[in-house]
Order: C-alpha cells, then sequence, then structure tokens
C-alpha cells in the first residue's frame, strides 16, 4: 500500500528525522482495543433476511431490528428495495473516528474507502455466491467535503429492477 501523502510528514519524524513504515508506526503508535474496533470495520457481519442483505453488528443489533428499520424506508414514498438496501447499508468514512479528528484528509479516506470497497466485494461474494452484489465507494466533487465519502451496497438485481422502472 502506498502511504497517503497527509502521513509523510509524520512518519518522517520518527527515528530522529530518519521515518518509520507504515506497520512499524502501528506498532507504536495503536493499540489492541482499537485493533479489536477496526475488525468490526473491515470484517463486517452481513445477514439475509427477506429479500434483503445488509450489514448488522452482531454484539449490538438483530437481524429482527435491522427489518423494523427497513419497514419504515418501505412505507416511505417512491420506495423500492435497491434505495432502501442502499440506505441501510451505507455509511459514511467520516464517522469511523470522532467529528472535528485533526488528522482527516482525504487521501486517507481515498485509501480506507478502496480497502473496504474491495474487503465488502469480497466478503459479499464469498458469503452470498448465489446474490450478485454491487458495493459503491462514492467519492464527492469536492475532495475536500469528507462528509461525503461513502460506502454502500445492494443486491444488482434490485439495482436493474429499479432501473427498468424508471
Amino acid at each position: 500500500m502506498k502511504t497517503p501523502q497527509s502521513m509523510q510528514d509524520e512518519l518522517h519524524r520518527w527515528n530522529n528525522g530518519s521515518g518509520i513504515d507504515l506497520e512499524t508506526w502501528v506498532g507504536c503508535s495503536g493499540n489492541f482495543s482499537l485493533a479489536v474496533g477496526y475488525v468490526s470495520l473491515f470484517n463486517p457481519h452481513f445477514a439475509e433476511a427477506e429479500d434483503y442483505i445488509f450489514q448488522i453488528d452482531k454484539d449490538e443489533e438483530t437481524v429482527e431490528a435491522c427489518l423494523a428499520s427497513i419497514r419504515q424506508w418501505e412505507r416511505q414514498k417512491d420506495s423500492h428495495p435497491f434505495k432502501t438496501e442502499w440506505l441501510v447499508n451505507h455509511f459514511h468514512i467520516e464517522d469511523i473516528h470522532y467529528l472535528g479528528c485533526e488528522d482527516i484528509a482525504a487521501d486517507k479516506l481515498m485509501v480506507i474507502g478502496n480497502a473496504l470497497k474491495e474487503i465488502y466485494q469480497a466478503k459479499l461474494a464469498y458469503q452470498f455466491p448465489d446474490r450478485a452484489c454491487e458495493v459503491e465507494f462514492y467519492l464527492p466533487d469536492d475532495k475536500e467535503n469528507y462528509h461525503e465519502y461513502q460506502l454502500s451496497f445492494w443486491q444488482k438485481k434490485h439495482r436493474l429492477d429499479f432501473e427498468n422502472k424508471t
């Protein structure tokens, strides 16, 4: 992986200016509690219920709670399974950390978003080989609009049906 430009200065300050690589930096700066938290992001738990696939937190959410949220979206005007699945599965990359996190940068969001897209694509294909899914990493036109870097997924059949109806 290429180190994001926004991290170069920090990594170069280590070892009296000799620098440090990302893996060693993680070993010096990270902790196991954060690592466990990141596992929940980089190894998501997907569930299937009725005609939907969605991400759930195994410890805090149940399939029934997700279906209750889905029911709310299904009642909206112009509801469609594609739009519902996109909405319940989307998240803002910025929300991985607290609002106002001082080291947020577009290049970091790009690295994280692209990695998550690949992971989600692989895991969804593995877990649901008979239900083709699409994963989108949305990039805003304004690269400094950090809130708009988003990831979501949906089943291809829902999108095709949606496009055929519009």
